[in-house]
């Protein structure tokens, strides 16, 4: 059982930046893959980067390239993603999830836990 909760999500002006972090509980954390995703008012929720177990390995959604990056601390159960150059697009609930998958980790269907979100809101 993993227990995930978010943090750092707020009120951001556009071409601002925030860092959101994402503790997770038990043990076995560094076992699971870790991404984030969005969901925006009215939208479906949308995959935004991925790591793997290992840290090795890095993935994200092509918008969100060169902007977004995820990291990963396993002595601190915590990963991270650190948004830069933030856009009003970019306003939206962001949940962080934990998967035992090695693969599709852009599928939300991938993840076996996952945390109550942190609101990020970016103004023009």
């Amino acid at each position: 059982q993993v227990q995930l909760v978010e943090s750092g999500g707020g009120l951001v002006q556009a071409g601002g930046s925030l860092r959101l972090s994402c503790a997770a509980s038990g043990r076995t954390f560094s076992s699971y893959a870790m991404g984030w995703f969005r969901q925006a008012p009215g939208k479906e929720r949308e995959f935004v980067a991925a790591i793997n177990w290992r840290g090795s390995r890095t993935y994200y959604a092509d918008s969100l390239k060169g902007r977004f990056t995820i990291s990963r601390e396993d002595a601190k159960n915590a990963v991270y993603l650190q948004m830069n150059s933030l856009k009003p697009e970019n306003t939206a609930l962001y949940y962080c999830g934990a998967s035992i998958r090695f693969e599709g980790l852009g599928l939300g269907a991938s993840y076996d836990y996952w945390g109550q979100g942190t609101q990020v809101t970016v103004s023009s």
